[in-house]
C-alpha cells in the first residue's frame, strides 16, 4: 500500500520541502533547514502540516459516558469549545495513544490522535462504541499548526480577530484568509499558537496566505526538536502499550482511579510509586542522546534514553530517559554509554526551556 499524501503535498513541493515517508504518509522532513525552522518558531511564526494526524467526530446520546470509559481524565470538566489532553489506556495499564478531546457542542466531540495509531485507535473506539456515531474525517479535512510568539497576530491579520481572546486548550470557529475553519489553541512546540482544521480542498489556499503573511514552513525535523525542548511525549518513544502513565509523568491526566481500562493497575502504581520515571538529561558536550542509549551511574545501569536532540536554544545536547526511581532526581550526575564510550550528563526535569 502506497503512502498517503496530504492535501498540502503540492504546497510542500513548491516551497522546497524534502519529502519522506512517515507513519503511512509522505511528509516534509525539512525545508531550508531544521535549525532555521526551529528558530523561526521560537522567535516568530512557523507553519506545520499536521494533516496526517487522525481526526474523528463522535456523536451519540451517551457519548460522554462512552469516552469517559476509555480515558482516566474527568471529561465532565469540559465545556463547549474546550479541549483536554489525555490518554487511551489498555487493560494492562499501558497507553494505547495520547489524544486531545474537544467538546464541540454536547453531544458532539472531536478527537485528535496520532497518525501511526490511526487504524489501531479507530478499531479500539469502534470495538467499544456501540450506539456511537464515529466519523473519521482524516482524509476530508486538513490540519495546519501555526506556532510561535507571532502566531496569533499572524492569524488575526488574516481575519481571525476573535482568536487572541481564545484561552489555551479552547477552540473557536473563525475565518482565516476566506477559509471557514475550527481553531484550537493547542500545539506541540512549547510556544503559543493554534491548530487549524479546515476542508481539505481549501488547505492549499490557506497555507499560501499564511506564508505570505510571514509564516515559515517547517518540517517534521523541527517539530521533533521543538517538542523535545518542550519536554513533550512522542508515542513510540515516551509512550507505548507497555508504558504506564505514572512512570511517563502523566499522573496529572489521571483524575479518576476507576471506571476505565487498566484503572486498578494504574491506581496501584500511583499509590506505590513507579519503578522508573521519565526525566530529562543534559549532556556535558555535544554528544546527542539516541533512543536506546543506556544511562549509568558508576557501575549501575539506571535507565534508557527515549529521545534526544541538540538544542539550539540551550546550545547543548538534551534528551529524555526513563530513569530508575532511586536515581530520578534533578541534579544527579550520570553518564550515557555508547558502545565503549561514556559521555557525562546531568539528570534534570523535562522543563528544559523553563529551567534555562
Amino acid at each position: 500500500m502506497s503512502d498517503l499524501k496530504t492535501s498540502l503535498y503540492e504546497a510542500h513541493v513548491r516551497h522546497g520541502g524534502k519529502m519522506v515517508p512517515f507513519a503511512g504518509w509522505v511528509m516534509p522532513i525539512q525545508y531550508q533547514g531544521i535549525l532555521d525552522e526551529a528558530r523561526a518558531v521560537r522567535t516568530g511564526c512557523g507553519l506545520f502540516d499536521v494533516s496526517h494526524m487522525a481526526r474523528g467526530w463522535f456523536r451519540g446520546d451517551r457519548v460522554l459516558d462512552y469516552l469517559s470509559s476509555l480515558v482516566p481524565s474527568d471529561l465532565g470538566r469540559l465545556t463547549d469549545m474546550s479541549a483536554m489532553y489525555t490518554i487511551l489506556t489498555n487493560p494492562n495499564g499501558g497507553v494505547i495513544d495520547d489524544i486531545i478531546i474537544y467538546r464541540l457542542s454536547e453531544p458532539e466531540y472531536m478527537v485528535v490522535f496520532n497518525a501511526a495509531n490511526r487504524e489501531k485507535d479507530l478499531a479500539w473506539f469502534r470495538q467499544h462504541g456501540q450506539g456511537i456515531d464515529i466519523d473519521d474525517r482524516t482524509l476530508s479535512t486538513a490540519m495546519i499548526a501555526v506556532q510561535g510568539p507571532k502566531a496569533v497576530e499572524t492569524l488575526a491579520a488574516l481575519g481571525g480577530t476573535n482568536l487572541p481572546d481564545v484561552p489555551r486548550f479552547a477552540a473557536a470557529e473563525t475565518t482565516i484568509a476566506g477559509v471557514r475553519l475550527l481553531a484550537g489553541r493547542t500545539g506541540y512546540t512549547g510556544e503559543d499558537g493554534f491548530e487549524l482544521i479546515c476542508p481539505a480542498d481549501q488547505a492549499d489556499a490557506l497555507w499560501e496566505a499564511l506564508t505570505q503573511e510571514g509564516g515559515v514552513p517547517c518540517g517534521l525535523g523541527a517539530r521533533d526538536l521543538l517538542r523535545i525542548e518542550a519536554g513533550l511525549h512522542l508515542y513510540g518513544h515516551e509512550l507505548s502499550d507497555e508504558i504506564n502513565p505514572i512512570e511517563a509523568n502523566l499522573g496529572w491526566v489521571v483524575h479518576r482511579l476507576e471506571g476505565y481500562w487498566g484503572s486498578k493497575i494504574i491506581a496501584r502504581i500511583k499509590a506505590e510509586g513507579p519503578i522508573r520515571k521519565l526525566m530529562g538529561i543534559v549532556m556535558d558536550d555535544r554528544a546527542v542522546p539516541r533512543e536506546g542509549n543506556e544511562i549509568w551511574s558508576d557501575d549501575q545501569r539506571i535507565g534508557t534514553v527515549s529521545s534526544g536532540t541538540f538544542s539550539p536554544v540551550l546550545g547543548k545536547s538534551i534528551g529524555m530517559a526513563f530513569i530508575a526511581t532511586d536515581y530520578a532526581k534533578a541534579g544527579n550526575r550520570c553518564e550515557m554509554r555508547v558502545r565503549d564510550r561514556a559521555f557525562g550528563a546531568s539528570i534534570t526535569t523535562r522543563r528544559f526551556l523553563k529551567d534555562q
